[in-house]
Formats: structure tokens, C-alpha cells, sequence
């Protein structure tokens, strides 16, 4: 005889998954600490749920309390589904199923980890670029509103209608569903395509706005001279300059683990230097 599986009662709302969904949109950080990361965030989010599903039993309200102040951290927005598909296993505990407090944490601790690296890949690695390259330039020739505030528009749009199907998908798809997708290569497919794109707008980016140049000249015989940057650099490598103070910030970021900040004074105090000795100018 074929088992049949009887499907556990609908106890919340699409209201409440989506009432979840901005609450953890917009505290996800709001408590952010070393100790736990992210727990008070989901907690946040996750308290209208908890007391719709035990808020008349105390004890199980304790211990849904208690295992979502565990330490937790993903990117918000690609990680989301996260934490959608744990309302969706909550919400079949509470209608009686066998889920214990270790399946729950277990799905949480053993997602976080990918999807906070897939959301940092497409997010910082690819969108940002994207929107930057043609954001950028407006905001260079002092157009506010083309420039940082259309930046700040798009992305916060892309995003969020992005991590708003990503939560939904989550609490109706379940775990299968995202497992199915980076069990697939298509998912591999995707993220280096992000990568590689990410990499070219990058390096586009560098090319268009570092600029950099060196006025110092060789006298020849007679009146000739001979230019260090047109004549000798240009020839070799056209950029190379920019390209070596792209790269030299990338190696104290990368390799070196300066902080951003630290690299921006060293960038500043050696620019004014090279500067004032005449080594470079500004090629604009």
C-alpha cells in the first residue's frame, strides 16, 4: 500500500511570512553583535510568528525563544530564504510534527554558510559594479540625482524585490527547493557568470576613474625632450599607472588585511607627497 502524507494544517498567513520578511529586512543588523551575529535580528523577526504558533504554551514559547538565539549570520537578502523556510518548519511543529529543536538549527547553520556566499558574490561582487558603472559617472560631474540618489534607488529596489521572491520561495518551496537549486550546475553556471561580469565592470571602472599620470621628462640633445608617460609608459602598457594603483590597493586589501580606511589615508598622504615633489598629477 502507497503511504500517503497528510499535510500539516496552515496555522499563519501569508500576511504574517511577509510581516516577518520586513522585519528582518530592516533589523537584521539592528543588534548586530560578536557573540551571536545576527540571533536578536531573527528573533525580531521572528516574535509575531512564535507567538501566533506557541503563544499559549509557555514552555515550547521558551524554547522557540531559545534555539533562535543561536548564533546566526548570512547576507540578509540572499540568506533570507533561510529563515523562511524555519517559519515554514515551525509552523508544521506547531500543527504537530516530529521536528526537533537540532533539525531546525542544523537547517539553519548548514545554509547560512552557501547562501551568505552566493549573496556577497551577486551583491557586492556584480550588482554594485553594475550600478556603479553607469551611476558613477553622473555623480562625477555633480549630478546628485542621476548620480548617488539613483544609486541608492536602484539598488535598494533590485534588492529588495529580489529578496521578497527569494523569502516567499523559501516558506512555500521548503528546504527541497533550494536544495534542488544548488545541487543543479545551473547554480554554478550563474555565479560564475556573476563573477567574471563583476570582474570585467570592475576593471572598467578602474580604467575610467583612476587617473594618474607623471610630468617628468628626459632632455635630449638640443631642445628635445623625452616624455616618462607618453613616450616611455603610454608605449609599454596604455594605463599603467592607474592599473598599478588598482592593484596595489587590491594587495594591501587582500593580501595585507588593510582596512579600508587605512588604505584610503596611505592613498591621500602618498598621492600629497608624490604630488608635491612633482612625481604626478592628476591626468583629468
Amino acid at each position: 500500500m502507497e503511504q500517503t502524507t497528510v499535510e500539516q494544517p496552515k496555522l499563519l498567513s501569508k500576511k504574517d511570512v511577509v510581516k516577518a520578511f520586513w522585519r528582518w529586512t530592516f533589523f537584521s543588523h539592528a543588534n548586530y553583535n560578536y557573540e551571536r551575529l545576527q540571533a536578536t535580528g531573527v528573533v525580531h523577526a521572528f516574535s509575531p510568528i512564535l507567538k501566533k504558533l506557541y503563544g499559549k504554551d509557555e514552555d515550547e514559547m521558551k524554547a522557540a525563544l531559545d534555539r533562535h538565539m543561536q548564533f546566526f549570520n548570512t547576507e540578509p537578502s540572499f540568506g533570507g530564504p533561510v529563515l523562511s523556510m524555519v517559519i515554514a518548519m515551525e509552523e508544521e511543529r506547531a500543527s504537530g510534527a516530529d521536528i526537533s529543536d537540532q533539525t531546525i538549527n542544523g537547517l539553519k547553520t548548514g545554509l547560512m554558510g552557501p547562501l551568505a556566499g552566493i549573496g556577497d558574490t551577486l551583491w557586492q561582487g556584480t550588482l554594485i559594479p553594475i550600478l556603479l558603472s553607469f551611476t558613477l559617472p553622473f555623480g562625477a560631474q555633480g549630478n546628485i540625482f542621476m548620480g548617488p540618489v539613483l544609486f541608492f534607488a536602484l539598488h535598494w529596489i533590485i534588492m529588495t524585490v529580489l529578496a521578497y521572491f527569494l523569502w516567499i520561495q523559501g516558506y512555500e518551496q521548503g528546504k527541497e527547493g533550494i536544495q534542488k537549486l544548488m545541487a543543479g550546475g545551473r547554480l554554478s553556471y550563474i555565479m560564475t557568470l556573476s563573477q567574471t561580469l563583476g570582474a570585467i565592470v570592475i576593471g572598467s571602472l578602474a580604467a575610467n576613474f583612476v587617473k594618474i599620470a607623471t610630468p617628468l621628462q628626459v632632455h635630449l640633445s638640443g631642445k628635445e625632450s623625452l616624455s616618462i608617460q607618453t613616450d616611455v609608459l603610454d608605449s609599454l602598457v596604455k594605463g599603467i599607472l592607474p592599473l598599478g594603483v588598482t592593484l596595489l590597493t587590491y594587495y594591501l586589501l587582500k593580501v595585507k588585511k588593510f582596512t579600508p580606511t587605512k588604505v584610503l589615508v596611505i592613498q591621500i598622504i602618498g598621492g600629497a607627497i608624490l604630488a608635491a615633489l612633482g612625481l604626478v598629477v592628476n591626468s583629468l
